[in-house]
């Protein structure tokens, strides 16, 4: 593999993956992921059915301006000026049911954390969880490209409310999804050990009746990724093998977010944490770019690419035959950065999808 460094955005079973494939990277092959900034994620949403929800309120994609979540609703922003919004408790016709096992809200394992909830109009809370994270927000406070403020405890206190509402939610839909004897991997406690016992002889005929098979599967596109046979394919739809597995290849089983997860990526106790393990909290606001909730990700990634700290960085996009159909793309261009700017609320395998069309 080169030595090209990426910057990555994602949700919370996007950087669980990424890391997956970093940390068993003699078995992956590994990726060239090198900074990790998650986003704040209660659940993802489907294209199919948010189209079609919406087509149901005489509302076509085309007309759309901007897709919200502000203050419990979900916010859809006209080109004519005119707004339709629903409360985020109405949005499980086009939710992905597969997001209900998740009890991860704030991206646990990624290097900076960034979301709206908390934080004051204008700005992002961000969660600091690595020296390496710590490195790049204190870098941006020097050059005064953010301004940084503390997190008023109303502020943390709701961040806390919502987390632990994930947390309770989903551990009771996990609980309800094992009594039916649909393994629910991911939100096991195992030892490093035990997950190679279970893990080493699984193939995509597992990750298929472990997984996708059982509605596990978020699409994040990690499978199709690390296949060295090149037999898996997302097209729209639940991964696919369109031949057979090499022989005594685990990658993709290693690699999913929703199998075995081992106590020396997240601790038996990450749950009684509603932020996961942190250096510090804060509301940030981005001077180099006025975007929604701050700029902050957008600014971030720009001087990333500006000082040459990493070589790309991987951003959502639209397709440009589908209205706000989400599309990934790689990209070492700052002004991309920019037309990327805002949040897509769909599922798309984001960044794995652009990878994946790379030399691995």
């Amino acid at each position: 593999m080169d030595q090209i460094k990426t910057a990555m955005v994602g949700t919370p079973c996007q950087i669980m993956a990424a890391t997956k494939i970093n940390k068993y990277s003699d078995i992956t092959g590994g990726s060239p992921i090198d900074i990790k900034i998650g986003l704040f994620c209660m659940e993802n949403f489907s294209y199919t059915y948010l189209e079609k929800f919406l087509k149901q309120n005489n509302i076509e994609m085309y007309e759309i301006k901007e897709f919200r979540i502000d203050k419990g609703k979900f916010l859809v922003n006209l080109i004519d000026g005119n707004q339709f919004s629903i409360p985020i408790s109405e949005t499980n016709i086009f939710t992905r049911k597969n997001c209900h096992i998740c009890t991860d809200y704030t991206s646990d394992l990624s290097d900076i954390s960034v979301g709206s909830v908390g934080s004051k109009d204008g700005y992002s809370t961000v969660i600091v969880r690595t020296k390496k994270g710590q490195k790049i927000i204190n870098e941006l406070k020097e050059k005064d490209l953010i301004i940084c403020e503390d997190l008023s405890d109303k502020g943390i206190n709701l961040l806390k409310t919502i987390a632990n509402n994930k947390i309770t939610k989903n551990q009771k839909n996990i609980q309800s999804r094992e009594r039916v004897a649909r393994q629910v991997l991911s939100q096991r406690h195992v030892t490093e050990e035990t997950l190679h016992t279970q893990s080493c002889n699984c193939q995509f005929s597992n990750l298929e009746a472990d997984v996708i098979s059982v509605g596990g599967c978020v699409l994040c596109g990690a499978c199709e990724y690390v296949c060295k046979s090149n037999i898996i394919q997302i097209n729209d739809r639940k991964p696919q093998a369109y031949g057979e597995c090499d022989d005594d290849c685990h990658a993709c089983y290693y690699a999913c977010p929703r199998t075995y997860v081992s106590t020396e990526i997240l601790p038996e106790d990450i749950d009684s944490k509603p932020f996961g393990e942190y250096i510090e909290i804060m509301e940030v606001k981005s001077n180099s770019i006025n975007g929604q909730d701050g700029g902050v990700v957008s600014g971030i990634l720009m001087y990333l690419l500006e000082k040459n700290i990493v070589d790309e960085v991987f951003l959502v996009g639209q397709d440009e035959n589908v209205p706000w159909k989400p599309k990934s793309f790689v990209s070492n261009k700052v002004w991309d950065v920019i037309a990327a700017a805002g949040t897509k609320y769909s599922t798309v395998p984001i960044g794995f999808k652009a990878l994946s069309n790379k030399s691995k």
